[in-house]
């Protein structure tokens, strides 16, 4: 194990959800690769008493890399998802390599990865990496990622992890 851990971030309340599947399948293939720790969560986990929270400090988001995923309301973030992300201090992701993800129903909403999430996460001056991953409802088999594209875009960002870590099981990489 390299030691570094990972973090997923699903912002859906809803299970099963695609975008935790995401999430997931992201984590699972960059915990394999560079050999982290990882845990994900989504906003089930966090529990009902989030929309009453102030603070985030009974949260565990202490990462060396996150993954956020968000499902697609509307051209943007679910409202629940982004007041998750306002309990964040500031500082707190600065410099933290962040792969982006999204979900929605179709190729109308592909473009909330570049128009949302990426200029919210750089707010926090953290790096989000270049390959944005969105996935559509057409890329899921049984909430299970199965489209090839997709297995492609997630690799190639999986791929760009190794600018930040690239000590990081190098056997595991080699083998792949």
């Amino acid at each position: 194990m390299s030691g570094f851990k990972l973090v997923g971030i699903a912002g859906s309340f809803n299970r099963p959800s695609k975008t935790l599947a995401l999430v997931r399948h992201v984590s699972e293939r960059a915990s394999i690769r560079y050999g982290f720790t990882s845990k994900s969560y989504d906003l089930h986990d966090v529990g009902p008493s989030l929309g009453s929270a102030l603070w985030r400090k009974d949260l565990d988001a202490q990462a060396d890399a996150l993954i956020i995923g968000s499902p697609t309301y509307k051209g943007s973030y679910p409202g629940h998802f982004k007041h998750l992300i306002d309990l964040i201090d500031p500082h707190e992701l600065r410099g933290k390599p962040i792969i982006i993800t999204a979900t929605g129903g179709g190729d109308r909403h592909a473009l909330m990865v570049e128009h949302q999430l990426r200029p919210l996460f750089g707010f926090f001056m953290a790096h989000t990496l270049p390959t944005a991953v969105y996935a559509s409802d057409r890329d899921f088999t049984d909430y299970a990622v199965s489209s090839d594209a997709l297995l492609g875009r997630i690799n190639e960002v999986i791929g760009e992890l190794a600018a930040f870590f690239p000590g990081a099981n190098p056997a595991l990489a080699a083998a792949e």
